[in-house]
C-alpha cells in the first residue's frame, strides 16, 4: 500500500486501544463468576500469575513482530520468514481467526445494544422476564439493532488508526472505567454486599483442580486478545521509539484490574439483591448471566430506589458492557481490514465495505441459528450434541484456534525470527530492557514452558470440544 503507514498519535492512545481490545464481555461478567466458583482469591492469584508469567511474553512476541515488520499478521509472517509457505499458513490463520470471531462477537454486541435500548426505554420488567431472551434473539428487531451496531463500527474504523480507533479508545475506555467504578461504589453500599465480596476474594484452595488451572490460564490468554492478530496489527502502528515492554505491562495490568473490579460489581450485586442465592448455581456463561440473570437482579432494586432508579442502573450496566464489546469488536475487525489494505493495496473504505459485507452476511446467518432456521440451528454434530452455526464458529475459531495461534507466534519468534532479533527489537525504545531479568525471563519462557503449555491447552480443547474427553479427567 502506498504512503506512510498509519500510526497511533500517542502512547496513551495505543495503550487504551490495546486495553480496549482486551477488555471485553468475558472480563466484566464471565471472569468474576468463574473466579468466585473456582476458588475465589486463589483463582484470582493464579489468574494474575498466569497473565504476567505466561501471557505477557506472548503479548511481547506479537507486538514486536508487528512493530518490526510494520505489516498485518500475514505480511509480518511472510516478510520475516522470507515468504516461507508454512509461516504463510500461520499468517492466514491469524487473519481468518479474528474475521470469524468478529462474526459471533457482532451477534452478541447486537444483543447488548438491543437490551441497552430496552433498558433506556424503561422496559426493565420485560428484560427480567425469563422468556424474553429466547424471544428477543429470534425477533426481527435484532436486524435493526445490527444496522445500528454496524454503523458505529464503520464510523470508528473508517476514521483510520489515529482519527478513528485511537479517538474512540480515548473516549470509550475512560467512560467505561468511570461507569465501572460508579457501579461498584453503588453496589458496595447495598445491604449484604460484603457477603458477595467475601465469596469473591476469600481463597478456597480446595476448589483448585487441574481443570480449574487450565480454565484460569485459558481465561487469561483469551482475555488479553492473544492469538487474534490484534496485537501484531496494533504493534505495526506504533513507532520504533516506543517502549513496547512497558506498554505491554500496562495493557496487562489494565485488563486484569478491570476484570477484578468487575467482580466487585457483579458478585456483591447478586448477593445484595438476591440474598438467598446459591452461588454454585450461577452460570459461568457470560451470555446467560447478562441476558437472563442480571436483569432480574437489577429489577429487584426497585424495592429500594424505585423502578426508574433500577432502570437507570440497568441502563448504565448495559452501556458499560456495550462499550466493552464495541472496543473489542473494532479491534478484532481491524485485523482483516488492515491485512486486505496491506496485501492488496486497496483503500480503507473499500476494505471495510467488502469485508464488512461478508461479515454481516455471516452474522445474519449466525443470528438465525437459534431456532429460526433448522439447517443453521443443527449445523453440525460433534461431542454427542447438535451445534448451531454460531456454536461452530465459537468453538472452532475462539476456543480452538486461539491457543494454536499463540503457540505458532512463540515458535516463530524464537525459532524462525530468532531470539537475538526478537530481543533487539524489544530493546528499541526501552533502554532498561536490555540485560534485565525480565528480558532473560521472556526469552527463556518462550523457548521452554510457554509453547508446551499452549500446546496442552490446544490439545485439551480439541479433546473436550469435539470428542467429549479431557486430559484432566
Amino acid at each position: 500500500m502506498s504512503g506512510a503507514r498509519e500510526q497511533f498519535g500517542s502512547r496513551i492512545g495505543f495503550i487504551l486501544a490495546a486495553a480496549g481490545s482486551a477488555v471485553g464481555i468475558g472480563n466484566l461478567v464471565g471472569f468474576p463468576v468463574g473466579a468466585a466458583k473456582n476458588g475465589g482469591g486463589a483463582f484470582l492469584l493464579m489468574y494474575a500469575i498466569f497473565v504476567f508469567a505466561i501471557c505477557l511474553p506472548v503479548m511481547l512476541a506479537e507486538m514486536s513482530v508487528g512493530r518490526h515488520a510494520k505489516k498485518d499478521p500475514l505480511g509480518a509472517y511472510s516478510d520475516i520468514s522470507g515468504n516461507e509457505k508454512k509461516w504463510k499458513v500461520a499468517g492466514w490463520l491469524a487473519i481468518a481467526t479474528p474475521f470469524m470471531i468478529a462474526v459471533f462477537y457482532m451477534v452478541i454486541t447486537v444483543w447488548l445494544f438491543g437490551y441497552l435500548f430496552e433498558a433506556v426505554s424503561g422496559n426493565l420488567d420485560k428484560l427480567a422476564n425469563p422468556e424474553t431472551f429466547g424471544l428477543f434473539i429470534n425477533s426481527e428487531a435484532i436486524f435493526v439493532y445490527m444496522a445500528a451496531v454496524v454503523g458505529v463500527v464503520y464510523l470508528i474504523l473508517q476514521g483510520g488508526v489515529k482519527e478513528g480507533i485511537e479517538k474512540a479508545a480515548k473516549l470509550l475506555m475512560p467512560a467505561l472505567f468511570v461507569m465501572l467504578i460508579g457501579l461498584v461504589i453503588f453496589v458496595l453500599t447495598r445491604e449484604n454486599a460484603m457477603a458477595g465480596v467475601e465469596f469473591y476474594i476469600v481463597p478456597e484452595f480446595s476448589k483448585i483442580t487441574a481443570e480449574v488451572v487450565n480454565g484460569a490460564l485459558s481465561q487469561a490468554f483469551f482475555s488479553l486478545s492473544l492469538g487474534m492478530g490484534i496485537l501484531i496489527t496494533y504493534g505495526s502502528y506504533i513507532d520504533k521509539r516506543a517502549d513496547v515492554p512497558s506498554a505491554a505491562k500496562l495493557v496487562a495490568l489494565t485488563d486484569t484490574a478491570v476484570a477484578f473490579t468487575a467482580g466487585l460489581m457483579i458478585l456483591p450485586a447478586i448477593f445484595s439483591f438476591n440474598p438467598d442465592i446459591n452461588p454454585d448455581d450461577l452460570s459461568e456463561s457470560s451470555v446467560g448471566m447478562i441476558f437472563t440473570y442480571l436483569p432480574s437482579i437489577f429489577l429487584a432494586l426497585q424495592d429500594s430506589i424505585g423502578y426508574m432508579g433500577a432502570s437507570i442502573v440497568a441502563s448504565l450496566f448495559f452501556l458499560l458492557v456495550f462499550f466493552a464489546a464495541i472496543t473489542s469488536l473494532v479491534s478484532i475487525f481491524e485485523v482483516p481490514v488492515a491485512a486486505l489494505m496491506d496485501e492488496k493495496g486497496v483503500s480503507r473504505k473499500w476494505a471495510l465495505g467488502s469485508l464488512g459485507s461478508i461479515m454481516i452476511l455471516l452474522a445474519i446467518l449466525s443470528a438465525l441459528s437459534f431456532g429460526k432456521v433448522d439447517m443453521l440451528t443443527s449445523f453440525m454434530h460433534y461431542a454427542g450434541a447438535d451445534k448451531s452455526l454460531f456454536d461452530v464458529i465459537y468453538d472452532v475459531f475462539y476456543d480452538t484456534i486461539l491457543p494454536l495461534n499463540g503457540l505458532l507466534i512463540c515458535l516463530f519468534v524464537i525459532y524462525r525470527w530468532k531470539s537475538a532479533n526478537f530481543n533487539a527489537s524489544l530493546e528499541e525504545g526501552s533502554s532498561g530492557y536490555k540485560g534485565s531479568w525480565f528480558e532473560k525471563y521472556v526469552d527463556i519462557s518462550l523457548k521452554t514452558f510457554i509453547p508446551l503449555i499452549l500446546l496442552v491447552i490446544f490439545v485439551n480443547t480439541v479433546a473436550v470440544k469435539y470428542f467429549g474427553l479431557s486430559l484432566f479427567g
